[in-house]
C-alpha cells in the first residue's frame, strides 16, 4: 500500500471530510452532530477534525467536539474509515494529538444482527489499537409524550439547593457503592473528592440553568438524593439521579427519575434523553417502569 498522509483539516479544504462514503450501519458518538465547521454554520474545528488520506483519498477519519468555550476536546464524535483501512484508522488515532472519550452509538440488539455487528466490532477493535479502552456499554433511551408521563410516587420531597457546597457533600454519600462505571474509574484514580469533581464538573458545563437541581427529603427529614433535570448539546436530558448510600434500598432512583421528568416536561420538553450502564441493572429496571424506552445502546471507550 502507499504510504498515508495523516494530517488535520483546514477551513479551506474542510470539505475532504465528506468525501468518505461509509455505510450507516452504526452511529457516531454521543453528539452526533452534522458535520460542518464552526465557519461554516457548524459545531466542529478544522484544527480537530483529522483525516487518513491515501494517494489524496480520504481513508479514515475523526473529528473532535466540544462547546463553543471548551479550550479542549470533549468528546471524539466522528471516527469512519473505509472498508480494509482499519490499521489507517488506528494509526490516525495515535497520531492526533487529541484525547476525549469515544462514544459509539449502535441500534438495539446489534449483536443480534451479522452486518451490524461486524460494523461495531470493526470501530471498537480500531479505536482499542488506537489507545483506546473500552470502558462500559450503556443503554440510552428516549422518553416522548407518547410514552405517558409516569405518576409521582409522592414518596419525596424535592427542594432547591443553592449552595454548592452541600452539593458535593451530598454527592459524596452519592459514590459510596455506585454502578456507574464513569464515577467508579474515577473514584479509583482520585478517590471520592476526584469524584465529584468530575461529575460538578459535567453538571455545571450543562447550558440549563443551575437552578433546575433539588435534593431529595424523606418526609421524616433525612436526605434520599439529589435529581438534575438538564439540558445537554443535544437537547434536554436526564443530567444525574443519585440516591444516598444511607437510603438505598427503597427504590428511590425511580422517584427521582419520575420527578426529573415531570421537571423537564414542565419546562416545555417534547424528548427527554437519558441513558444507564447496562450493568446497573435497577437504574435500567427504573427507565423501563417510567416507560423509557431504549432506543440506541452504547459503547464508551476512554
Amino acid at each position: 500500500m502507499t504510504d498515508l498522509v495523516i494530517r488535520a483539516l483546514t477551513e479551506g479544504d474542510a470539505d475532504l471530510f465528506h468525501t468518505l462514503r461509509v455505510p450507516p450501519l452504526v452511529g457516531r458518538g454521543r453528539f452526533g452532530h452534522t458535520y460542518a465547521t464552526v465557519g461554516r454554520g457548524g459545531e466542529y474545528r478544522p484544527e480537530w477534525t483529522w483525516v487518513a488520506l491515501r494517494e489524496g483519498r480520504v481513508v479514515a477519519r475523526a473529528a473532535w467536539w466540544a462547546g463553543p468555550d471548551d479550550p479542549a476536546p470533549k468528546a471524539l464524535d466522528w471516527f469512519d474509515f473505509a472498508e480494509g483501512e482499519a490499521d489507517a484508522a488506528a494509526e490516525l488515532l495515535r497520531t492526533a494529538p487529541l484525547r476525549a472519550e469515544y462514544s459509539l452509538l449502535a441500534p438495539p440488539g446489534w449483536r443480534d444482527r451479522p452486518e451490524e455487528r461486524a460494523a461495531v466490532r470493526a470501530r471498537v477493535d480500531a479505536a482499542v489499537a488506537g489507545g483506546f479502552e473500552p470502558l462500559v456499554e450503556r443503554y440510552r433511551y428516549e422518553w416522548t409524550p407518547e410514552c405517558g408521563l409516569p405518576e409521582r410516587p409522592g414518596r419525596l420531597e424535592f427542594r432547591p439547593e443553592p449552595d454548592d457546597a452541600v452539593i458535593e457533600e451530598v454527592l459524596r454519600h452519592v459514590m459510596p457503592g455506585t454502578l456507574d462505571a464513569h464515577d467508579r474509574r474515577a473514584l479509583a484514580r482520585g478517590g471520592a473528592e476526584a469524584a465529584v469533581r468530575e461529575l460538578m464538573d459535567f453538571l455545571s458545563w450543562c447550558p440549563s440553568p443551575r437552578e433546575w437541581w433539588r435534593l431529595a427529603w424523606t418526609p421524616e427529614g433525612d436526605l434520599a438524593g439529589i435529581q438534575v433535570p438538564a439540558h445537554n448539546p443535544g437537547g434536554p436530558c436526564v443530567g444525574f439521579i443519585g440516591v444516598v448510600a444511607e437510603r438505598r434500598g427503597h427504590g428511590y432512583a425511580y422517584d427521582l427519575l419520575v420527578e426529573c421528568t415531570h421537571d423537564l416536561v414542565a419546562r416545555g420538553a417534547t424528548r427527554i434523553a437519558a441513558a444507564t450502564d447496562q450493568p446497573n441493572l435497577p437504574m435500567a429496571a427504573h427507565f423501563a417502569r417510567a416507560g423509557y424506552p431504549v432506543t440506541q445502546e452504547r459503547i464508551d471507550l476512554v
